[in-house]
């Protein structure tokens, strides 16, 4: 993924574009071959060698940025694309976004290929080209102008409407590509210059290097732990300061199912995670922006449920997310439907109030006297509205239920406004919160605990097991080594876990009112590092990270879940995956840290084999 904090791209192993949403990350595609190889568009710059040759691949991104780099290696050179967009942080929403690819040959000599096709509105509409001379053009849709510009010796070709090139480098020789989406008929873009193009690659770097420069993490996984903070950068509407969930729309959570679902908006709850592993990494500029952003939510109101806040908005804050199929897509690998939009967007979920306070807490003022207004009216419609069924954190379409998780958070939404009114001298209801945050807690503990099963369920109608609840030592609800916890612990490794791998829950169990199944969750999966490190099993707990690790792809990036075989199933990347990351990685090296310096074998835990032997 390369991106400017307004909108995205992602770049095949190959060298292609295969999913650029423009003018914004919710915007229709300009490219998205990721989910039609016909219908969806692509560009495509790749090694072009004589039938029977092939290069090898290598990607990665330069240290501490976002800019890509696409290694091909032949028998007669060595070339590289370098992808980048220049980031717009604290600029205003703009239509003008530019994505540049450069080539170069660093040893021999490599002939190229560019395929240009972009495919207008997820390839519903047609496109005109215009091409004043042999570098320039410009694709007119029907909101959307995209302008391709290209540097000697890349002669550009009209191929019935769509545009190649092909030519060869030899080492030391550069040549730039560009695109730069504009709204239909703006100005074109200023003609290319080489100290332009290096200025832009300098001041892209220049970034990267000093934003991540203000990450206070120093502990033992300091690489994926920068990929994932810059990761969550990257999924972050810069105008507003809301995160989205993912880049993508559509991409499966089983091949060939229909768990096919549009991620490219803020969700309440995953925008308050990412924010929280921001936080604690020490990037405070974006918990400040997501705050204002949250309160301007809560004031507005005019929700399509009736409650204070909707589970999700696009990035703008419009609350109309209707969901529609593009039937013309075949789907990722035959994955249909795809959908755009969201149906879950009117759907009851009480957790996200949780969420939304605990990254707030640490910043208890809430933007000023009419922010805490807004925010205690809100608290206190949670007090008379907390005990009912809802959707859940899953987004079941199984019909409301009386969800543990869902009642833990709002646990949390009580527990911390009382914290946060009291440190802070603030005006407060606070003892009619105090009421509601004890009875919550004994509801938990009433009706959540199953004696059968030894363990904190995921309803209060049944014995299903929900990996959700592995967040409840983190927020405070119980301690980590208390004999409840360990119990569903024990139950969660023996029903949800696989080679450390998690399941969110049994859909056989507990059906949620979808055909087929998924994949682990890696969310979950890592919150089970997290558990385990806070729980006293840090051996395991470091070889469950460790194995988590290696399922990343080559350059360091996550999906929502991951199959049978270790490939990436939903959409890409996945902001949740990568601020569990972040939070495991912070509570193991905050538990090895703690580890006496002279260690004996006793002092260890088992190894997780045989500390399930030890279990039975």
């Amino acid at each position: 993924m390369v991106g400017d904090l307004q909108t995205a791209a992602l770049v095949s192993a190959e060298g292609s574009v295969d999913w650029w949403c423009t003018p914004r990350f919710d915007s229709p595609s300009v490219f998205a071959s990721l989910l039609d190889s016909d219908r969806g568009g692509h560009c495509l710059l790749t090694a072009d060698l004589p039938d029977g040759e092939r290069a090898t691949v290598r990607q990665l991104y330069l240290s501490d940025t976002a800019i890509l780099v696409t290694r091909f290696m032949a028998d007669g050179g060595v070339g590289e694309v370098a992808d980048f967009m220049a980031p717009l942080d604290g600029a205003p929403a703009t239509d003008r976004h530019r994505l540049i690819r450069i080539v170069r040959v660093v040893r021999g000599r490599l002939p190229f290929r560019l395929v240009c096709r972009p495919r207008f509105d997820y390839g519903r509409a047609a496109h005109t080209l215009e091409q004043p001379d042999g570098r320039t053009a410009v694709f007119r849709g029907p909101d959307t102008d995209l302008h391709l510009q290209t540097s000697a010796p890349v002669d550009l070709h009209d191929d019935s409407g769509d545009l190649t090139s092909r030519f060869t480098l030899e080492a030391g020789e550069v040549a730039a590509v560009v695109l730069t989406s504009t709204a239909s008929g703006a100005p074109a873009p200023d003609p290319l210059t080489r100290d332009g193009i290096r200025g832009e690659f300098e001041a892209c770097r220049i970034f990267w290097l000093s934003w991540l420069h203000s990450s206070t993490y120093r502990g033992r996984w300091r690489d994926m732990v920068n990929r994932s903070a810059i990761t969550l950068k990257l999924l972050t509407y810069a105008p507003t300061g809301a995160p989205i969930a993912a880049a993508t729309a559509g991409l499966p959570e089983q091949i060939g199912g229909e768990r096919n679902w549009d991620y490219r908006y803020t969700w309440i709850r995953d925008a308050s995670l990412s924010v929280r592993a921001l936080i604690d990494l020490g990037f405070t500029d974006e918990a400040h922006a997501y705050r204002r952003w949250l309160r301007e939510r809560i004031e507005a109101g005019g929700t399509a449920s009736g409650e204070p806040l909707q589970i999700m908005y696009r990035v703008d804050g419009d609350p109309n997310l209707t969901e529609l199929t593009l039937d013309h897509f075949e789907g990722y690998r035959g994955s249909a439907p795809v959908r755009i939009g969201n149906g879950a967007a009117d759907q009851i979920q009480l957790d996200i109030y949780g969420e939304a306070v605990d990254a707030l807490a640490p910043f208890g003022d809430m933007g000023g006297i009419e922010g805490w207004r807004a925010f205690t009216s809100m608290v206190d419609w949670l007090s008379d509205s907390w005990d009912r069924p809802d959707e859940g954190i899953w987004e079941t379409r199984g019909g409301r239920k009386d969800f543990t998780y869902s009642r833990l958070m709002t646990w949390v939404a009580f527990d911390r406004s009382i914290r946060m009114a009291t440190e802070h001298a603030r005006p407060a209801d606070i003892g009619r919160w105090t009421r509601a945050r004890d009875a919550v807690f004994e509801q938990i503990v009433d009706r959540g605990w199953s004696s059968e099963r030894k363990a904190f369920v995921q309803h209060y109608d049944d014995t299903v097991l929900d990996a959700s609840l592995l967040l409840m030592p983190r927020v405070g609800f119980l301690s980590p080594t208390d004999p409840a916890w360990l119990s569903t612990l024990d139950a969660m490794e023996a029903e949800l876990v696989s080679d450390s791998l998690v399941y969110r829950y049994d859909p056989q169990a507990s059906p949620d009112g979808l055909r087929g199944s998924e994949g682990t969750f890696n969310l979950c999966s890592f919150f089970y590092v997290e558990a385990l490190a806070r729980s006293g099993r840090l051996l395991q707990a470091r070889y469950a990270f460790d194995k988590m690790l290696t399922y990343a792809n080559h350059v360091g990036l996550f999906a929502e879940e991951i199959g049978p075989s270790g490939e990436q199933l939903g959409n890409f990347p996945q902001a949740f995956t990568h601020l569990a990351l972040v939070t495991a990685a912070m509570a193991l090296d905050e538990q090895l840290d703690q580890l006496s310096p002279r260690l004996t074998p006793d002092s260890l835990p088992m190894l997780p084999d045989l500390q399930r032997t030890r279990h039975r």
